[in-house]
């Protein structure tokens, strides 16, 4: 398992942010609560902290949370971002062991990482966000439950399905271990 910092996962760090920007500014669907979308950005975060580590992670929320921000024209809500990053960093910390550059994620994977983003997302927009909105922006703390909540709930469904077969078919692709040496 290779999670170092190198060219590659620069590389990857881009092609994530990009990946992450796509899905969270055009393939949303809006949510009954305000200022709140159901996307699936974050199975893709979710997969690439995983392959790539909790550097990779980090700065792929930052950077794709950022981007979709200032395309909206809103500005930049830095306590969401925030979240995306710590997200991205959590989920590389929890998947740091997983053999999935080896081509394993089976069953036993499949439940931690499903376990490790349930709780990463709670982390994150029950606690990260809100108390960042509370500290930033002062927001009202019934409303930022409430979007913490729908978040939570939407990124934790939309990345045990996009984030998992994301993990299963990169596992499937890759050679496993001995499977390439020569058998007399």
């Amino acid at each position: 398992m290779n999670k170092k910092f190198s060219v590659k996962t620069i590389v990857a760090i881009g092609i994530g942010a990009a990946l992450f920007f796509v899905c969270g500014r055009f393939v949303v669907i809006p949510s009954p609560v305000p200022n709140t979308n159901i996307s699936i950005q974050y199975g893709v975060l979710g997969f690439m902290a995983a392959v790539f580590g909790p550097i990779a992670g980090l700065l792929t929320g930052l950077i794709g949370h950022t981007l979709i921000d200032l395309s909206w024209g809103w500005g930049v809500w830095w306590s969401w971002v925030i979240a995306s990053g710590v997200f991205g960093l959590l989920m590389g910390l929890a998947c740091w062991k997983f053999p999935i550059s080896d081509g394993i994620f089976g069953g036993k994977q499949v439940a931690q990482f499903n376990i490790a983003q349930v709780i990463c997302h709670v982390i994150c927009w029950g606690v990260v966000a809100p108390v960042l909105d509370i500290l930033i922006y002062s927001e009202p703390i019934e409303k930022l439950f409430a979007q913490g909540l729908m978040s939570g709930v939407a990124n934790a469904v939309t990345t045990a399905i996009v984030g998992t077969l994301l993990c299963v078919a990169y596992a499937a692709a890759k050679p496993k271990k001995g499977s390439l040496t020569k058998e007399d």
